[in-house]
């Protein structure tokens, strides 16, 4: 059993492109749900039209990166208008049940061979992020001592954790504002908002276009980091995984995404391949009567899904979390 290999890959995960783009997804969940109380569960769907966005914009119809970006931002921006218009105003569930079934038609769509010119249809796009990688300004691969990560990885990264800590400063900034008080105020308790003449859907909606944002980073840095992307990038586990990321850092705190993204990703790729290192080579601690190689790398979910549900029993606000922040009203 190698142990530094294990501990290498865990870091590699935790630290890298992967923990990157669960942070920003998580990042804009704790605008919904954590700070407004809005049940998000579409934010692979954000996360599909920004990364589309981009990626269509220069693969297929031509046009500049920097223009692309534009493009997934504004994409972001209009679904969020068009989820929250008909929901914000009902019950907090409506919001649920719309996000998630509208990211699972975006998904299908996008894959569909009616749009395959535009989109590539299942197989999806590439060779649209050559702007991209022509600013990398690292010579060959990144030695971090613990790991290292290939040039490509290394330049996505450094990035990825500039627009983490950017997006955390924003948050930080806006959440001790007044506008940020008016949407913790509206998560315990909005008939009382609304009574002292605030525009509790205004502020809502402002919240869901905020998070989809940030939603829309992080489906930038999937685009990037692949250097291609098809449907299968954006299915609702996305968005489940970005809910645990969440709640295991904690929910309502600047930093709780960060937190959670790392030692989600430290976890999920150290018990993977601690249990393909045990169940496979010449000599496997585990026999392979009880488990082979390839059902080692189920195990990992199984683990964390029970700490995860152990620790929604004894600590349900999570690392830093605070119980009182997780209140929501669902009427």
């Amino acid at each position: 059993m190698d142990w530094g290999f294990i501990f290498e890959q865990a870091m590699a995960s935790a630290l890298g492109p992967d923990a990157v783009v669960y942070a920003l997804a998580a990042i804009g969940l704790n605008v919904h749900f954590g700070y407004t109380g809005l049940l998000n569960f579409g934010q692979a769907g954000f996360m599909a039209v920004a990364a589309y966005g981009l990626a269509a914009s220069v693969a297929s119809w031509g046009l500049s990166f920097w223009v692309g970006l534009l493009v997934g931002l504004g994409a972001a921006g209009v679904l969020a208008l068009l989820l929250g218009a008909p929901t914000l105003r009902l019950r907090a569930d409506y919001l649920a049940i719309v996000t998630i079934a509208a990211a699972e038609i975006l998904r299908i769509v996008i894959g569909s061979v009616s749009l395959k010119d535009e989109f590539g249809g299942r197989d999806g796009l590439q060779a649209f992020n050559a702007s991209f990688t022509d600013l990398n300004p690292y010579n060959g691969t990144v030695d971090l001592g613990v790991f290292s990560l290939s040039r490509a990885d290394a330049w996505v990264t450094t990035v990825g954790w500039v627009l983490v800590a950017l997006c955390c400063l924003l948050v930080w900034a806006l959440m001790r504002s007044p506008w940020g008080r008016v949407l913790k105020s509206i998560r315990e308790d909005e008939d009382a908002v609304r009574s002292l003449g605030k525009n509790v859907f205004g502020y809502k909606m402002q919240a869901l276009v905020l998070g989809g944002l940030f939603g829309a980073l992080a489906g930038f840095m999937v685009a990037l980091q692949q250097a291609a992307i098809n449907p299968d990038n954006f299915s609702t586990d996305v968005t489940f995984n970005a809910y645990a990321v969440l709640i295991l850092g904690g929910a309502a705190r600047v930093l709780g995404p960060v937190v959670g993204a790392v030692i989600f990703w430290f976890l999920i790729s150290g018990l993977g391949t601690f249990f393909s290192e045990a169940a496979g080579g010449t000599d496997p601690l585990i026999p392979t009567w009880l488990m082979t190689d390839t059902q080692a790398s189920l195990v990992r979910f199984i683990l964390l899904g029970a700490g995860l549900a152990a620790l929604m029993i004894l600590r349900p606000q999570g690392i830093f979390g605070d119980r009182r922040e997780l209140a929501i009203d669902a009427r």
